[in-house]
């Protein structure tokens, strides 16, 4: 806290009340409903706003296109993004609430578990920009289909002014309103040179060919945001847990992916690992796909056959056995002792698996 704050006590911060009033909190609010409070606050902020908004959604690829984008504001304007994957009833007002009289623009990120939540966001946040990155098989068990998935991410084209959306997602027109300013991204034409990735002209920092598709739909988003695309190279900082790459003993390779997993992610990360092993044994540490209804076991039985040519998959979460994986654990915890045992120095190691599974014990422990 610092003078001049508000301090919101949500999900147990009425246990710091105390301590926020000692540093100088203005005030302190305990609501009834953190999430109606935290909309209620980002509403406010929002009518205050006047510079573009954009929002981000999409089955795969959200957090990573934001931070892309982000990359590419940040050379010319100043930018208000939202944070990792603060992209839900409480993060999305507290992006809006990190606007300053400076910003010129605001990235948004919107995530969902069911029908109707991106439309709750959209309503708070009024963006002009919309973003759909990508429909795939992620919410399953909850919209049961995937054209209800589409219908869903597409809550948000009714807020919009302007559209940006595949090229190739017919499961998503029949969802745009008419008369929408739509723009169009289709397959990147990506060169990875010295570790880096030229994308439709312009070189990012990462060499993974799997974020070539998202660079693409950020630099989309900045032509329709009127700045021009950079000359130089792009440094780009990927939230945590998003393909963050570190070295292990024997000059192996540590491929940290662990923030989340569907099958069309998936199958991008054990491509990457073969692309980035570079003649090392490769080791997939894979955990459950959560969220995929009743067809999850088939999903991951596509995805161990994917996994053929990796030669150690470790599997993680009960739904991990349909990878028919070399070794298995029930949960994160036991699965570190297993990895320990099985990952060699000069190894390149992919980890991932959806948020429920918890693989970044696994990633870091691998990194002590």
């Amino acid at each position: 806290m610092r003078p001049g704050d508000l301090f919101v006590a949500i999900r147990g911060g009425t246990a710091y009340l105390d301590d926020a009033r000692a540093n100088g909190a203005t005030a302190t609010l305990v609501p009834d409903d953190d999430f109606a409070a935290l909309a209620a606050i980002g509403r406010a902020v929002r009518e205050r706003i006047a510079v573009p908004v954009v929002a981000i959604t999409g089955s795969v690829g959200k957090t990573s296109t934001k931070d892309i984008l982000t990359a590419l504001l940040r050379r010319r304007a100043n930018v208000v993004a939202a944070e990792d994957g603060f992209n839900n009833e409480i993060g999305l007002p507290l992006t809006l609430c990190r606007v300053e009289a400076d910003t010129d623009v605001v990235v948004t990120e919107m995530g969902m578990r069911g029908a109707g939540q991106i439309r709750a966001l959209a309503e708070i946040a009024r963006p002009q920009i919309g973003v759909i990155t990508s429909i795939g098989p992620a919410h399953l068990e909850m919209l049961g289909s995937i054209e209800n998935v589409a219908k869903a991410k597409a809550e948000l084209l009714a807020f919009v002014e302007v559209a940006v959306l595949p090229e190739n997602a017919p499961v998503l027109e029949p969802f745009v309103p008419a008369g929408l300013d739509v723009r169009r991204f289709g397959a990147p034409d990506v060169e990875i040179r010295n570790g880096h990735a030229i994308v439709n002209g312009v070189e990012f920092s990462f060499g993974a060919r799997h974020q070539a598709e998202n660079a693409a739909v950020a630099l989309a988003t900045l032509e329709v945001l009127g700045y021009p695309p950079p000359d130089g190279p792009v440094e780009v900082q990927f939230s945590r847990w998003r393909s963050q790459e570190r070295e292990l003993p024997g000059g192996g390779l540590l491929i940290n992916d662990a923030w989340n997993a569907n099958p069309v992610a998936m199958r991008a990360a054990l491509e990457h690992l073969q692309e980035r092993a570079d003649g090392r044994r490769t080791v997939a540490i894979l955990g459950d796909m959560a969220e995929l209804g009743p067809d999850a076991p088939s999903y991951h039985e596509e995805i161990g056959r994917a996994a053929g040519t990796i030669a150690v998959v470790i599997g993680v979460g009960e739904l991990a056995r349909g990878y028919e994986p070399d070794a298995w654990a029930p949960t994160a915890a036991e699965a570190v002792a297993v990895a320990r045992e099985i990952v060699r120095p000069g190894d390149a190691v992919l980890v991932k698996g959806s948020r429920s599974v918890g693989l970044e014990v696994v990633a870091e422990a691998l990194g002590e």
